[in-house]
């Protein structure tokens, strides 16, 4: 069938680029430095043209993989409860410290826009909880972006990152 044909590869190329992404993300997790993009490749069952097909280059891929996280923790946002959308964030920034660490090395102006949209995720969650009284009443939104510069800044320095995140938690929260 003469019209069948491009969905199909459109499918293919859509499940290919997720493949791409979710293998780019598991290795640039567990590393501080660029993997290799034929490890990613492979990683992801599919050849290097094809991953060079939908990013050209180490940058373009680890800028592909935050857009990717992003969008996620934007879907989730839209029905999650606050403190456990954060909590799952500052958690996920502290398993991902390769991934972070990694975006720390990207242009001031993408990452500065990334930022933007990751605590731009919470403006819902936070009124929500604001209104059911399950913050602190001073907490704002630009808040968050000091939330997240000292999460990162203990998963450097701190050995148990994630009880730093929980004694955060609990001053955010009222506890």
């Amino acid at each position: 069938m003469l019209y069948g044909a491009p969905t199909t590869r459109r499918r293919d190329a859509l499940r290919n680029r997720a493949a791409i992404l979710e293998a780019a993300a598991e290795v640039l997790t567990r590393s501080e430095g660029f993997a290799l993009m034929p490890e990613i490749a492979r990683r992801a069952g599919v050849g290097q043209a094809t991953l060079y097909r939908h990013f050209a280059d180490r940058h373009a891929l680890l800028a592909g993989v935050i857009a990717h996280q992003l969008e996620l923790l934007e879907s989730a946002a839209q029905h999650a409860e606050f403190h456990q959308l954060l909590r799952e964030t500052l958690h996920s920034l502290i398993a991902r410290r390769g991934l972070v660490s990694l975006a720390g090395r990207l242009d001031p102006a993408l990452q500065d826009r990334y930022l933007r949209r990751l605590v731009a995720a919470f403006t819902e969650p936070l009124r929500r909880a604001r209104e059911n009284g399950h913050v602190r009443p001073d907490l704002l939104l630009e808040d968050l972006g000091l939330i997240f510069a000292m999460v990162r800044g203990a998963t450097d320095r701190a050995g148990d990152a994630g009880r730093s995140v929980d004694l955060l938690l609990d001053g955010i929260l009222g506890r």
